[in-house]
């Protein structure tokens, strides 16, 4: 693992990030900016980097990234090859070995048609670094099933909440078989790369001995094709958006399928509009929410819905059913972290048979 993030850096430069491979489990993020101090998200806090390569929070002593420096580091990244690498830039993400993901920015060079041709003069990076959590759904699985069939479900969610690790596991669970429960084939459409990690079209996270997956494939195109060539008994999206997206989970979901999706948003009332869209509320597509938050800097498992429940809350009534504070709240409790912390996340154990 730390040999992993420590290749994504010239070999000049592996002394430097010796001490943030040594701990990659902790690192979420790595931030670079021409002329700027280098800095490392660790455990939801910001670090710099001294001269060399020490933890430090006193910005005086920093590393100031040199220019040049992101253009080296990016050359190494795409194999001093940019041009084989060229579809994958003009994205502004790069994908490498291990799953970490490799944003950029700079200079934008447009085609004729208004579309992105390149990237160049880059003088930003945010290295995520890929983690993946074993066991995070494993409390929240009973959840999505009702018998051997699989509830349509959304995960809703602010960014940094855990949504695409608990998706992720999600995904691999169903395609296992867990809790007594058949695998199932999933068709995932990995649309940012973040859920598979796949580098040059293979997974490096495991997401399921019947997964099959698009990877970075536009979420509305990758789910028809997946519809036509693979046959999946549930389709899996990360960060739906517009229409279209919509358009093409009614055509999988009348084609058989299930469907876990996440979306961007504080709660139901924050995403209504979005779920409204062309009716989608009438149609009752989803029949689960998940609504994930942090609480003491930790992501969590906020409240769980059921459809009456969330359509209630999307229409601004209050309904509590089962007589919980909270409409239909029923879960609480870490998304992500140590396996240990995630199996104790259901508060009322005897709420997933209700």
């Amino acid at each position: 693992m730390e040999q992993r993030l420590l290749q994504l850096f010239p070999v000049e430069r592996r002394s430097f990030w010796k001490q943030t491979a040594r701990v990659q489990e902790k690192v979420e993020e790595i931030r670079l900016r021409t002329g700027q101090p280098v800095l490392v998200k660790r455990q939801g806090q910001e670090w710099y980097l001294d001269d060399n390569g020490t933890f430090t929070d006193r910005p005086e002593r920093a590393y100031r990234v040199k220019a040049g420096e992101l253009e080296e580091l990016l050359q190494h990244i795409c194999h001093y090859s940019l041009y084989a690498f060229a579809d994958e830039v003009r994205q502004g993400f790069l994908t490498v070995a291990g799953g970490h993901r490799v944003g950029i920015a700079g200079q934008v060079v447009l085609d004729g048609d208004g579309s992105v041709r390149t990237i160049k003069n880059v003088h930003y990076m945010n290295i995520r670094v890929a983690h993946q959590v074993k066991g995070a759904a494993d409390r929240i699985l009973p959840y999505l099933y009702k018998g051997e069939d699989l509830k349509n479900t959304l995960i809703i969610s602010p960014p940094g909440c855990g949504k695409t690790t608990l998706l992720r596991d999600l995904v691999r669970q169903i395609s296992e078989g867990s809790g007594g429960h058949a695998g199932k084939c999933v068709g995932l459409v990995d649309e940012r790369s973040e859920i598979a990690g796949s580098y040059l079209g293979q997974p490096q996270n495991d997401v399921g001995s019947r997964t099959d997956v698009l990877d970075a494939c536009p979420k509305a195109l990758g789910m028809m094709m997946l519809l036509r060539s693979m046959a999946p008994e549930v389709v899996a999206v990360d960060e739906l958006g517009g229409e279209d997206d919509m358009k093409a989970l009614r055509m999988a979901a009348s084609c058989g399928c299930r469907i876990l999706a996440t979306i961007h948003g504080e709660d139901i009332r924050d995403v209504s509009e979005k779920l409204q869209s062309g009716n989608l509320l009438r149609e009752g597509l989803f029949e689960l929410f998940l609504v994930l938050s942090r609480e003491g800097g930790k992501p969590v498992v906020k409240q769980i819905y059921g459809k009456e429940e969330a359509y209630a809350q999307m229409a601004g009534r209050d309904h509590d059913p089962v007589g919980k504070s909270g409409a239909g709240t029923l879960v609480s409790g870490t998304v992500s972290g140590q396996t240990k912390a995630a199996s104790e996340i259901v508060r009322h154990p005897g709420d997933a048979h209700q």
